[in-house]
């Protein structure tokens, strides 16, 4: 390859880069600047990009007029048990699919996946008399039932592969030593699956973070309900207040940001790299 081949496949590889940076990071760029612009410059004729004069009025209102502190506390809540939950029974859900010998384990897995097919629109009215009927509604353990309903699939089918790359010649060795099969789980496979289990608890962390349907059935007030339901409660009849809802959603996409970048290593491991090779 010729310099100027070499300098021109580089240009492609970084223009290409670029446009998929500007592409993805442009309309959340686009965001902030709207959260910082005052109400007139949003609806006037001629949108801008820098804020001009700058304000931060659409976050104090987001917080002591519209109180996305609570709203913030509710995801908060919801996401993180959700997702302990998801790690602990799809671990172990993957873990015996994957290691003991269990008859029709692909059919049971094709169960699970088949489990998360159906369409939430189809589902939400069954589960709200369900919900109904225990009791469930305007709760924290409403919406954490469900989400761990509709997150352990995903997270078990991922743990599942990732478990079936690890060699089962560390099985055989565990056992040797006289490990149970629980210590197997906790001694040899967890402490080499900290990548998968970042990612797959990033994914259905950030998966309750982001649910509006449910939360929005499930919850009726403000104690409750999550930052999703919240933003959309911002719109008045006859009124959007855009800037409340640009700084609103900045404040609640940062904290995934920062989740993934902090991450980034475990995250990239995980989705590269198949645990020990034979």
């Amino acid at each position: 390859m010729t310099t100027r081949q070499a300098r021109a496949r580089a240009a492609l590889v970084y223009g290409g880069a670029l446009l998929m940076l500007v592409w993805s990071a442009g309309p959340f760029v686009w965001q902030i600047s709207t959260s910082f612009q005052l109400d007139r410059a949003l609806t006037g004729p001629t949108p801008s990009f820098i804020p001009h004069p700058f304000t931060w009025a659409h976050y104090t209102s987001a917080f002591f007029h519209r109180h996305l502190q609570f709203y913030l506390r509710n995801s908060l809540i919801v996401a993180v048990f959700t997702t302990l939950f998801c790690l602990f029974f799809g671990t172990l859900a993957a873990f015996a699919l994957s290691r003991l010998k269990i008859r029709g384990r692909f059919g049971l897995l094709m169960v699970i996946l088949s489990v998360s097919m159906f369409p939430q629109i189809a589902i939400v009215g069954p589960l709200y008399l369900i919900a109904s009927a225990f009791n469930l509604l305007d709760t924290y353990r409403g919406l954490i039932i469900v989400y761990l309903a509709l997150g352990l699939p995903l997270v078990t089918w991922v743990l599942f592969g990732y478990f079936e790359t690890l060699p089962r010649e560390m099985d055989e060795a565990g056992r040797v030593d006289g490990v149970s099969t629980l210590g197997l789980l906790w001694r040899i496979i967890l402490p080499i699956s900290l990548p998968a289990l970042v990612t797959t608890g990033l994914l259905a962390f950030i998966a309750a973070w982001n649910e509006f349907l449910f939360a929005l059935a499930f919850t009726s007030n403000f104690q409750h309900q999550t930052v999703p339901v919240g933003i959309a409660n911002f719109t008045d009849i006859y009124y959007v207040p855009w800037g409340d809802i640009s700084a609103a959603s900045t404040v609640v996409t940062l904290p995934l940001i920062i989740l993934v970048l902090f991450f980034q290593r475990h995250i990239i491991q995980g989705l590269t790299m198949g645990g020990l090779k034979e």
